[in-house]
């Protein structure tokens, strides 16, 4: 019997079969609290436990920090298979996996030659706590870029604030978004630091949970992906000590070099967990229209026309998604490289927006067959086409990303959320 996961990633090797099944192991158990996570809007906490016990929250850390090993390949599979019984907790997880770029980006970038021998050791000693804490400690992380404020320029814009103190930094600001506020054991925080006016200035840190200054936004009462606690942080001169501070000037840009996708290099395993919804959706609507009756006959309503032609369109457009999202997945992890970074960033402005509107079109169809019945909160059309509508404006709308690769093809750079140029 084929795992979940290689109904998306295909070809998988014998050790990626083997973290995939410790994936499809937790599975029952994410399902069976996805309704009640979905209807109470809130994280289920005991799914920390879960994934931990299981390894799952060192997935893609090497083995020598106590994490499983695993690669893009294997996070994307992952998202998609928890993503098809519980996507609320695949996109709280792929957030918590995307911390791991905050080490594993940096000794590439070390190995690379990009920082001094100076700088060396603190890049260092910041990376492996980042992956030692999700690998040997089985830590769930959560990594809050992004704000409310945005620019024109760039899809983020850093007001979050550091400023050196004796022994450490004070940050202050409003995190808007991140997946896992108050379910994480600790925090990573971007922030920009004191005397700095661009992206050379940006920084990282460790932030415990509970600590002094920390306090939650608002909980959101969102459309879908209800159960992700996304509502973000307040700080307010929250004090870092040196020791969990990446402070080196430019090392945020310097890693990010590294990533042969855009941004950190992972985003793709963010919008496999639509994908997996997008084929939970499917099977749950065609098992019903195949095995519901029409009142005067024998016949199912899936053998109705009107019916069979939206069943036909559902096909295609899910067909349609996953394609895409391969191809992707296969420019980011190819090796040797198919295409080089900035054809592939490219192509990654242009996936993200086909993913999310053919998974939303193919909802937007399920709800159609399924009629009145398919309306009530908890059916797989009406739950799946609150959740597909999260990924129409997740990272960035499909016009956004349209515009991006155009600006792309005919001035030769993207302005990405750090202004990054290609060549």
């Amino acid at each position: 019997m084929k795992l979940t996961a290689e109904q998306f990633v295909e070809r998988m090797s014998a050790a990626e079969k083997v973290r995939a099944a410790k994936v499809e192991a937790v599975l029952p158990a994410l399902k069976e609290v996805a309704l009640q996570v979905d209807r109470d809007g809130s994280f289920y906490p005991g799914h920390v436990k879960t994934l931990s016990e299981a390894g799952l929250l060192g997935l893609i850390i090497p083995e020598q920090y106590g994490g499983l090993g695993g690669g893009l390949r294997d996070l994307a599979a992952a998202t998609f298979a928890i993503g098809s019984v519980c996507p609320s907790t695949a996109l709280a997880y792929f957030f918590h996996c995307s911390s791991a770029s905050r080490g594993l980006l940096a000794l590439e970038a070390i190995e690379a030659g990009l920082f001094t021998e100076q700088e060396i050791p603190l890049v260092k000693a910041f990376a492996e706590k980042v992956l030692y804490s999700m690998g040997r400690d089985g830590q769930w992380l959560a990594n809050f870029a992004s704000e409310t404020v945005k620019s024109q320029t760039a899809a983020i814009t850093i007001s979050t604030k550091a400023v050196k103190v004796a022994g450490g930094y004070l940050l202050s600001g409003i995190k808007s978004f991140g997946c896992a506020t108050g379910v994480a054991d600790r925090y990573l925080v971007t922030a920009s630091l004191e005397g700095y006016n661009d992206a050379s200035g940006l920084c990282t840190f460790f932030i415990d949970r509970d600590a002094e200054g920390v306090s939650e936004r608002q909980k959101w009462d969102a459309l879908g992906m209800r159960g992700t606690a996304t509502h973000g942080l307040i700080l307010k001169d929250v004090f870092v000590a040196d020791h969990d501070a990446l402070t080196v000037p430019a090392a945020f840009t310097r890693c990010m070099q590294m990533s042969r996708g855009s941004f950190v290099g992972n985003q793709l395993a963010g919008i496999a967990v639509y994908l997996g919804q997008a084929v939970t959706i499917y099977r749950d609507t065609l098992k019903i229209l195949t095995s519901s009756k029409f009142g005067d006959s024998d016949a199912t309503i899936a053998s109705s026309p009107m019916h069979q032609q939206l069943i036909g369109e559902m096909m295609a457009d899910l067909e349609t998604a996953t394609l895409w999202l391969r191809r992707q997945l296969e420019l980011e992890t190819a090796e040797p490289e198919i295409l080089p970074k900035h054809e592939v960033v490219k192509r990654w402005r242009l996936c993200k927006g086909q993913v999310a509107e053919y998974g939303f079109k193919l909802a937007v169809n399920a709800l159609k067959c399924l009629g009145t019945t398919g309306t009530n909160n908890q059916s797989p059309a009406a739950k799946g086409l609150r959740d597909m509508a999260m990924a129409l404006v997740q990272a960035f709308p499909a016009e956004r990303g349209r515009l991006m690769a155009a600006q792309m093809e005919t001035d030769g750079y993207e302005q990405a959320q750090f202004g990054v140029k290609a060549p």
